[in-house]
């Protein structure tokens, strides 16, 4: 499992790609890889949660980002490896 976050570096690009950036996050969710996207407070970029992809796999999407391509956000991944977890969420384990 993967937490990516996406801080932003210049905002001032980010309208002019956001239709790519959401094409990119919906395309992650169609895959299966993201569980979850949401922005980090205040306004300071974008957070996701990725199963299901090797860590070579997680980078190459990463850099698939219009966002992070165009130098709009500064990309870090971390690999988790979950111990434990609300039952919920258990699938995560696998």
């Amino acid at each position: 499992m993967f937490v990516i976050t996406l801080r932003f570096g210049d905002k001032t690009r980010a309208p002019q790609l956001m239709d790519g950036h959401n094409a990119w996050l919906k395309r992650g969710f169609d895959d299966g890889v993201f569980l979850l996207a949401g922005s980090l407070q205040p306004n300071a970029g974008g957070a996701i949660l990725a199963h299901h992809a090797s860590p070579d796999e997680i980078e190459a999407r990463v850099q698939e980002d219009p966002f992070v391509a165009q130098g709009v956000v500064d990309a870090e991944i971390m690999a988790i490896t979950p111990g434990r977890t609300d039952e919920r969420l258990a699938f995560l384990k696998a």
